[in-house]
């Protein structure tokens, strides 16, 4: 059963495979992920007939991604993935159903890096589309996490990360769309927080 799940949605991430469970996804036909890294979150798609796109701003990813996605779906093509950081997308306003961000916002150098990645990411996506995101937060250890300029922190597990707030997030989540899914904190032993952001799109 392991091997058959793995192959199936690879090493998905776990609250990304939360909706595709839901079916929230099942409609959608256009995919990008901006920061697709290796692919470890399309594999599903892949496999599924949608057409998938990725960005990623390391070169060794983008032909990673490439070569996985002429393994699982030799019909997609391999001009959809580029190298490109995700402020400055490749592609025209409002052109995927779904857009994936794992691991990525948190990056972000100041607040104006942060803004600019998030509307390139929304320019994008269709109207009714879906924004799916994992991203380091303060939540639950705001009293943990030190200040080293610019929105950037210095985590408990020794990482320097740009955190967010729920405030932040629902500003955003108000002015781009609505949350589909309530906003959800893990807390990893107090070490970091990862929140899961979810918006449908005006």
């Amino acid at each position: 059963m392991q091997n058959k799940l793995q192959q199936d949605f690879g090493n998905i991430d776990i609250y990304l495979f939360d909706q595709l469970l839901k079916g929230r996804y099942d409609n959608c036909k256009k995919v990008l992920d901006a920061g697709c890294g290796h692919g470890r979150n399309l594999v599903y798609f892949l496999r599924n007939g949608y057409e998938v796109f990725g960005i990623d701003p390391q070169p060794h990813a983008v032909e990673a991604v490439r070569e996985l996605s002429a393994a699982l779906a030799p019909a997609n093509s391999l001009q959809n993935f580029v190298v490109s950081t995700a402020e400055d997308l490749p592609f025209t306003d409002v052109t995927f159903d779904l857009v994936i961000s794992s691991a990525v916002l948190h990056f972000a150098k100041e607040a104006s890096h942060f803004d600019a990645m998030l509307r390139a990411m929304f320019r994008v996506l269709k109207p009714g589309g879906y924004f799916f995101a994992r991203l380091a937060s303060d939540i639950g250890i705001e009293h943990l996490v030190k200040p080293t300029g610019n929105n950037r922190y210095l985590l408990p597990d020794g990482s320097e990360r740009y955190l967010v707030n729920e405030q932040v997030l629902l500003q955003y989540t108000n002015e781009f769309g609505v949350l589909y899914e309530p906003i959800k904190t893990t807390n990893v032993q107090h070490m970091r927080c990862m929140t899961t952001w979810c918006v449908m799109k005006n």
